[in-house]
This record gives structure tokens, C-alpha cells and sequence, in this order.
């Protein structure tokens, strides 16, 4: 039987992933995560993404752990 939960997110997979933004940013809401930033040293954990928004490709960094804040971001484009 399927659970409720939701998977929880991991870093290494959020790479082209689709996000909507619940507010605007910059007048826009659709974005993809377009690189995964890699600690140095790579022992490290990941912590940040690189955000690409569609219309404009303006590029943001972001903490990948904000993506799962439910009153900012919901995955996919909707």
C-alpha cells in the first residue's frame, strides 16, 4: 500500500528538477535547478543549488534545503 509521505528530497537528484516559486521573484515563478554547487572538499555535504529561471535564465544561488519549504517552493511548474 502506498504511504502519504512524500520521498524526501536529495541533493544529488535535484539536478533539472522544475520548481514554482509561491511568490515571485523577480516577476517570475518557473525555474529549474541548473546546477548542483559541490563542496569543496567534497567530503563536505551539498548545501546549495543553482536556480535558472525559465523566461529570463537569470540565475540565483539558493540552499537546496529551501526547496522543501512548502510556503516558498512546490515542485513542478503549476
Amino acid at each position: 500500500m502506498p504511504s502519504n509521505k512524500t520521498n524526501p528530497l536529495s541533493p544529488k537528484k535535484l539536478l533539472l528538477s522544475k520548481w514554482t516559486a509561491m511568490q515571485s521573484i523577480d516577476k517570475q515563478k518557473h525555474f529549474l535547478v541548473s546546477k548542483v554547487i559541490l563542496p569543496e572538499p567534497p567530503s563536505e555535504k551539498i548545501e546549495h543549488v543553482e536556480l535558472e529561471a525559465v523566461f529570463s535564465k537569470k540565475v540565483q544561488v539558493i540552499a537546496w534545503r529551501d526547496l522543501t519549504n512548502k510556503e516558498l517552493w512546490i515542485q513542478g511548474w503549476k
